[in-house]
C-alpha cells in the first residue's frame, strides 16, 4: 500500500500539507509542481488499497483522474477552496471543500486537526492574500505586531517560489521545500533557524522592483498588465497580482506573463462585489479556474488575447 500527497507548491498548499504532515508522520510520497501545474492526480497510478490525500488543487481540474483512482479502489481525501463543481458520489472519497472567499485550503485542515498547528494556518492566510482575516487569526492566536510581520513575509515569499514556467525558474522545489520545513512545528523557529526565508525574501525583492516598475506603466487596456518573457516575470505575476488587488480593491485586475513557449499565464483579482467571479470568468477559457476573488488561466493562446481584453472590459471594467 502507498500513501500520497498530492498539494500545490504555493504558500497555501505547503502550509496544508506540513500541518498534516506534523500529525500523520506515516512515510508518502509527494507530488507537487511549479502553482500552476495542479493537474496533479495524472501523476497517480494508484492502486487498490493506496491513500490519496489531495490539497489545494481543484477537484474540478482533477476529475478524470480522480475518478480513475476511485476506480482503482483508491482512497482519497480531498481538501480545497476552489471550483469544484459536483462531487462523485463514492464512499472511497473523503471531501473538505468549501469554496467561500474567506477560506484557504490551510485553514480546512485546520479545522480538521483541531487548530494543533494553527500558525502555519495563518502563514498560509497571508500567503493566498487573505490579508484581513490572517491578522484577525493572528490576533486570536496572541502574536503581536513583529510576530505577525513575520508570518506575513514568510507567507509572501513561500507564495512568490511557486510562481514559474517550469521548476527551473523556481528558487526552491516545492517538495524540496516541504522537506526543509518539516522540522519546524512553529513558523518562528523556521524563520529563526533556516536560510530559506533570507533567500526568498533577496529574489523576492529583486523581482518585484522589476515587477513593480512595468506595472506602474500603461497597460494594453485598463485594469490589465503584460509583463516581460523574463523567469524574474514569470516568478512576480502572482504576488504583484495580489499586491495590485490590496492597493486598488475596487478595480479589477488581470497580469498577463508571457510563456517561454509562446502565449500567456494569466492572474486574475477581482473586487469582493464583483458581478461576476473570478473563477467563472476564468473558466471560460480552456485552462482557467480558480476561486470567488482569485482566478487564473493557465495558458492563453496569444490568439485569444483580444478576446480575453474584451471579455475582460464587458464583465468587469464596463460595470
Amino acid at each position: 500500500m502507498s500513501r500520497y500527497y498530492a498539494f500545490n507548491g504555493d504558500a497555501d498548499g505547503l502550509c496544508a500539507l506540513h500541518q498534516l504532515r506534523l500529525v500523520e508522520t506515516h512515510p508518502a510520497i509527494l507530488v507537487t509542481g511549479v502553482k500552476r501545474d495542479i493537474t496533479l492526480l495524472r501523476h497517480i497510478a494508484g492502486r487498490d488499497g493506496d491513500t490519496v490525500t489531495v490539497l489545494d488543487v481543484s477537484l474540478h481540474q482533477n476529475r478524470k483522474d480522480l475518478l480513475r483512482l476511485l476506480n482503482s479502489r483508491v482512497s482519497v481525501r480531498y481538501f480545497d477552496h476552489h471550483q469544484s463543481g459536483e462531487l462523485p458520489g463514492d464512499p472511497l472519497l473523503e471531501a473538505h471543500i468549501d469554496e467561500s472567499a474567506d477560506v484557504c485550503t490551510s485553514m480546512l485542515v485546520d479545522r480538521y486537526i483541531g487548530g494543533r498547528y494553527r500558525l502555519w494556518a495563518i502563514v498560509a492566510a497571508f500567503g493566498d492574500n487573505l490579508t484581513k482575516i490572517a491578522r484577525a487569526m493572528a490576533t486570536e492566536a496572541g502574536l503581536n505586531p513583529q510576530a505577525t510581520a513575520a508570518m506575513e513575509k514568510l507567507g509572501t515569499c513561500l507564495n512568490y517560489n511557486a510562481y514559474g514556467e517550469s521548476i527551473e525558474d523556481l528558487h526552491y522545489h516545492p517538495a524540496e521545500l516541504s522537506e526543509l520545513i518539516m522540522p519546524f512545528a512553529d513558523p518562528a523557529g523556521f524563520i529563526e533557524q533556516s536560510d530559506v526565508l533570507a533567500r526568498l525574501h533577496a529574489g523576492y525583492e529583486d523581482d518585484m522592483a522589476k515587477a513593480r516598475l512595468q506595472a506602474a506603466r500603461r497597460g494594453i487596456a485598463p485594469g490589465i498588465v503584460v509583463l516581460p518573457n523574463e523567469p524574474w516575470a514569470r516568478r512576480a505575476i502572482g504576488v504583484l497580482t495580489n499586491e495590485l488587488a490590496q492597493s486598488r480593491p475596487d478595480t479589477p485586475h488581470a497580469i498577463l506573463s508571457p510563456k517561454a513557449s509562446g502565449g500567456f499565464t494569466v492572474s486574475v483579482r477581482v473586487p469582493a462585489d464583483s458581478p461576476v467571479s473570478a473563477a467563472d470568468f476564468c473558466s471560460r477559457f480552456e485552462t482557467g479556474g480558480g476561486r470567488k476573488l482569485a482566478g487564473g488561466i493557465n495558458y492563453l493562446a496569444e490568439a485569444e488575447l483580444d478576446r480575453f481584453v474584451a471579455r475582460f472590459h464587458a464583465h468587469f471594467t464596463a460595470h
